[in-house]
């Protein structure tokens, strides 16, 4: 197998425990969505189920949730949880699972080139960078806003022609798994994310934990 030398990271349900600020902001969202009618009043969802939608796009969040929402009714709503989750990361109330910075500075010191790629806005991705200093340890970022949305594995064709091979994609959700699938490079589950365990069954290894992942790149 070609040597390792670039692993590119998603983000929310591999480093960055997410629903601790998305599960609030999207109750906001429902809430308002109550108050207009769209949802019956007294209905309630669970943190579980939120949960389920993490690492998709908005767009594909809201054709999943609620496919006949209006657009425009969609894109208030969008707004309203984009713009709380980054007042709780402002806030200092989001969380990277304990050990996401010491593996990811374990492989940059072991000459790994670390690439960040998310499905989300490029507001969030640059709130993070900002409160964990996430410069200090990837090469490169890339979020779904900047490519229209586009499945990751787009996005990835582009990251490939611009760092060194051999890859790894480490992620917990299957467009991580489709990304590496298609461009016949590692994969590497997260089960302890937020995608169904189905969803890894192409990837080469599966962790529990985010610091089981140093252990597969630095011997």
């Amino acid at each position: 197998m070609e040597r390792i030398r670039t692993i590119v990271f998603d983000y929310d349900g591999t480093l960055h425990d997410a629903l601790a600020i998305y599960a609030p902001a999207f109750h906001l969202a429902y809430d308002y969505l109550i108050a207009l009618g769209y949802i019956p009043e007294g209905s309630l969802i669970s943190d579980q189920e939120i949960g389920s939608w993490l690492g998709y796009s908005s767009v594909e969040t809201w054709e999943r949730f609620m496919p006949s929402l209006p657009i425009s009714v969609r894109t208030v709503c969008s707004a309203m949880i984009s713009e709380a989750m980054i007042a709780y990361i402002q806030s200092g109330k989001a969380r990277l699972y304990e050990g996401s910075l010491k593996v990811l500075s374990a492989l940059k010191e072991a000459g790994f080139e670390l690439v960040f790629l998310s499905n989300c806005r490029r507001a969030y991705m640059e709130a993070h960078q900002k409160l964990f200093k996430l410069e200090n340890y990837f090469s490169g970022f890339y979020c779904g806003e900047d490519y229209g949305f586009a499945p990751k594995h787009e996005i990835f064709k582009e990251i490939k022609a611009m760092y060194p091979g051999g890859f790894a994609i480490v992620g917990d959700r299957f467009h991580d798994m489709e990304a590496a699938s298609r461009y016949k490079v590692m994969a590497i589950g997260c089960s302890y994310g937020y995608g169904a365990i189905e969803e890894l069954k192409e990837a080469k290894a599966i962790v529990k934990d985010i610091n089981e992942v140093e252990a597969l790149f630095v011997g």
